[in-house]
């Protein structure tokens, strides 16, 4: 059923409002002419009702019911406008003045925002908390598998650290999904992406000197995407660290400024590549191509559900290195 437009219907009833009253407004002095033909005063205003005259003064009044009930409207386009800015994430409320018959709408959305907001700062501060109380058992069970490998008992001692980070990445792997969405509630996240990729390059450097790999970054320098710094470090460092791990000598991290709503942020390197029919799997969580690869499987789905909460995607295909590339798409900003 096709929507009616707000606006045609009230520029609609001004002018059958004007048109309305017009009519109306003859009917008396027909009426008196009929039975009071000698009164010369009824005779001209009857002449008068007849007159151009009065079609330019009917014309005049329909523009200004016209000019009236289109400024009535303009507080729907502020509000609209206001609206498209708190879900671009350039304001946390609406702001401006409103008629008194919109001003309520709007107060209950701002309470409605504030209410969001509040909501996901608790849930926010709650899983801190939880992360925060786990750390202390996580060292203390580190310490534990590391004990273990020195007495010699090398598999238990293995399979505990094993465990360990297992538990460590599902935290950090909520805990990512919790400040996504804070971002997509909270609005205003921006940030630079080649800020992040230089940062990540650097600390990929040092990890993986003895290799002597060769990452470089190709990103636009004021290339920016709608994404809290933390979570675009969370996905950047974990495609970057697959490309390291897999790569033979070069991982490139790159990216195109187009007009697009939508940045691609591209991973590639020279390793072995991924089989078509596995690019969709490793992106499911605990799914890994090489079992005997470290980790946990959870890398690739933090990314993929971290981008999905941005209105995101990470599409994995060939490179041209060679091995594998990784588009990851954010919003700008």
């Amino acid at each position: 059923m096709k929507r009616r437009s707000l606006r045609g219907q009230v520029l609609l009833a001004s002018v059958l409002w004007t048109v309305g009253l017009l009519f109306i407004s003859s009917v008396p002095m027909t009426l008196l002419m009929e039975h009071f033909p000698r009164f010369n005063i009824v005779r001209h205003v009857h002449r008068f009702l007849q007159s151009p005259l009065l079609i330019l003064l009917a014309s005049l009044c329909m523009v200004a019911a016209l000019m009236l009930g289109r400024r009535s409207l303009a507080s729907v386009d502020a509000l609209r406008g206001s609206m498209s800015g708190v879900h671009a994430g350039h304001a946390r409320r609406i702001e401006g003045e409103f008629p008194s018959e919109v001003q309520p709408l709007v107060d209950d959305l701002n309470g409605l925002l504030e209410h969001r907001e509040r909501a996901v700062r608790r849930a926010i501060a709650k899983a801190g908390d939880l992360a925060h109380g786990l750390k202390t058992p996580l060292a203390l069970l580190t310490q534990e598998a590391d004990r273990a490998a020195a007495a010699g008992q090398l598999a238990i001692g293995a399979s505990i650290a094993q465990h360990v980070e297992r538990m460590r990445r599902q935290v950090d792997y909520h805990l990512a999904q919790a400040r996504a969405a804070a971002s997509g509630v909270s609005g205003g996240a921006h940030s630079v992406a080649r800020d992040a990729a230089d940062g990540l390059c650097r600390a990929l450097d040092r990890l993986y000197a003895e290799r002597r790999l060769a990452i470089s970054v190709t990103v636009p320098p004021d290339l920016s995407v709608k994404v809290q710094r933390e979570d675009l470090d969370e996905m950047l460092g974990n495609l970057m660290d697959n490309a390291c791990k897999w790569a033979a000598s070069t991982v490139v991290v790159g990216a195109a400024d187009t007009e697009s709503p939508m940045v691609t942020i591209t991973v590639d390197d020279d390793g072995p590549g991924l089989a078509a029919a596995l690019r969709d799997a490793v992106l499911q969580r605990g799914v890994r191509a090489d079992e005997a690869a470290p980790g946990s499987g959870l890398g690739l789905a933090i990314v993929r559900d971290l981008a999905e909460l941005y209105l995101g995607s990470i599409v994995l295909g060939e490179s041209h290195l060679g091995g594998l590339r990784a588009s990851l798409q954010l919003p700008r900003a």
